[in-house]
Formats: C-alpha cells, sequence, structure tokens
C-alpha cells in the first residue's frame, strides 16, 4: 500500500447499529475501506498471522486476507480489506458515502436444537414437596473439659512416684514394679 497524503478521512465502523469506540480509525485506500488490526480484533473470536495472511475466526467460520505488517515507530499500523474479510465470515456490509459509515450487519446466531416443536409453550414447572428442615437444639458445652479416656505413658523412674499421688494401682502404661524387679531392673 502507498501512503496518502493527506490522509485520507476517516470511516465510521457500526456493528448491528451500535459505533465500535476506536483509537485508529478504518480508512478509504484505493476505493476500499481499510480496518486496522486493532478493529478486527474485534470483530473477531480469534485471529493470527501465517506467513502473510490474517487468519481470522468467528462462530466457527474461518478466513484469510493478505496482510503485510507496517510500524510507524513503535505503533503497528497494518490494515487489511475490511469487506472481503467480513463477508467470508457471514457478514452483510453497506457503505453509505454521505457520512462515511460502514455498516456490519452480523447473521442472526443459529438456533439451538430443542425437544418441543417450535411455537410451543412450556409447561409450568411440577411443584415438588419439600419439607422445610426443622432447626434443632445445639447442645452447648462450657466449663472444663472431659476426662482424657486414655493413659499416657510415664518414664519406668516415675513410675512409683505417680502410683504414690495417684494411689491407683498401675495400669499397663504404667506397669507395677517389684523389689525384684527393680533390683534386677537395676543392674
Amino acid at each position: 500500500m502507498v501512503p496518502v497524503f493527506p490522509p485520507a478521512p476517516p470511516v465510521t465502523v457500526t456493528v448491528d447499529g451500535r459505533r465500535l469506540a476506536v483509537y485508529v480509525r478504518a480508512r478509504i485506500l484505493s476505493g476500499r475501506v481499510y480496518a486496522p488490526l486493532s478493529l478486527v480484533r474485534m470483530l473477531v473470536d480469534r485471529m493470527w498471522l501465517e506467513d502473510q495472511m490474517l487468519v481470522v475466526v468467528r462462530a466457527g467460520r474461518t478466513a484469510r486476507v493478505p496482510c503485510a505488517l507496517r510500524f510507524q515507530g513503535d505503533l503497528d499500523v497494518s490494515s487489511v480489506p475490511i469487506a472481503p474479510l467480513l463477508r467470508a465470515l457471514g457478514d452483510a456490509l453497506l457503505y453509505q458515502p454521505a457520512t462515511r459509515t460502514l455498516d456490519v450487519r452480523t447473521p442472526p446466531p443459529l438456533p439451538v436444537a430443542s425437544a418441543r416443536p417450535p411455537g410451543s409453550t412450556a409447561p409450568p414447572p411440577r411443584s415438588v414437596f419439600t419439607p422445610e428442615p426443622v432447626p434443632t437444639a445445639r447442645p452447648v458445652w462450657s466449663g472444663s473439659p472431659l476426662p482424657r479416656r486414655t493413659g499416657l505413658p510415664v518414664p519406668p523412674r516415675d513410675q512409683d512416684a505417680a502410683a504414690a499421688l495417684t494411689g491407683r494401682r498401675a495400669s499397663r502404661f504404667m506397669p507395677a514394679r517389684t523389689a525384684a524387679a527393680r533390683s534386677a531392673y537395676q543392674t
């Protein structure tokens, strides 16, 4: 593309009656409307570059148009002819030269398959009896904690002191030591 000096007046793009708010607007060059890639990105689901072709996908349809990347400083000013691209995606286009407006009409979405015949009304939903849950009182535990139910292992030298303090016979965790067992243990 050859740059035009002075630049061509901008073209306003509307989609289904809504004006697209873009920073870089579409322009007419050589009798065609060219749109920047930032505007194309707003009209499609996905887009990428393959070699020198721009590939766009929207609603399962794919289109390819030639595109050469151009930069002015750090800005991407690449643009593509918008009409063949949108027609390939199934859109209807109407350019109004008096107002410099490109009106894009997207096709209606495909209907979703349903088990009911078209035009029939859906029956009201059946009411299902569901009893309300009855609130139950929760027990409130306050005060000291409940006693421990398992014994604590005690080292062998403190078992006699523990038995003297508790006044109870030693459990399997605190085996009773006899004098013979103590003397055998110490030797």
